[in-house]
């Protein structure tokens, strides 16, 4: 589920408005994109995927992440590579190669599922590479 924007990374291009299927977001003038309706967010990940300046960040959870979770902190999603990491992944980027074997592939699939088994302190980001 999208949990933010960085205000910082964010150039205000509103690729995140067009890409989203499910209208989550809202443009504002002068400033980023508001995420009007997190409720209908289907954790697509398009946002994320789609965004030039690593400027957001979607949790892997169905629900909203709970306040005081490291889903919802930014300096810790930021210090550890969380902005973006999901594009990386997909080999989206300069210099980033797709995902081309087998074991790439399940990595990239399993990822999500895996950090929810985690105690939140011990979850990283995993880059293929």
């Amino acid at each position: 589920m999208i949990e933010l924007i960085d205000s910082e990374r964010c150039t205000r291009c509103n690729i995140c408005i067009r890409v989203c299927p499910t209208d989550v977001f809202e443009q504002v003038p002068g400033a980023p994109p508001k995420i009007a309706r997190q409720d209908v967010c289907q954790t697509c990940f398009m946002c994320e995927i789609h965004c030039p300046d690593d400027a957001m960040y979607v949790a892997p959870l169905r629900e909203p992440a709970p306040a005081g979770s490291i889903h919802r902190d930014l300096t810790h999603l930021k210090a550890n590579g969380y902005l973006g990491s999901y594009r990386h992944r997909l080999g989206w980027g300069d210099g980033l190669q797709p995902p081309t074997t087998d074991e790439q592939l399940l990595e990239l699939a399993t990822v999500g599922p895996r950090l929810l088994d985690q105690p939140e302190s011990d979850v990283k980001p995993k880059v293929i590479g």
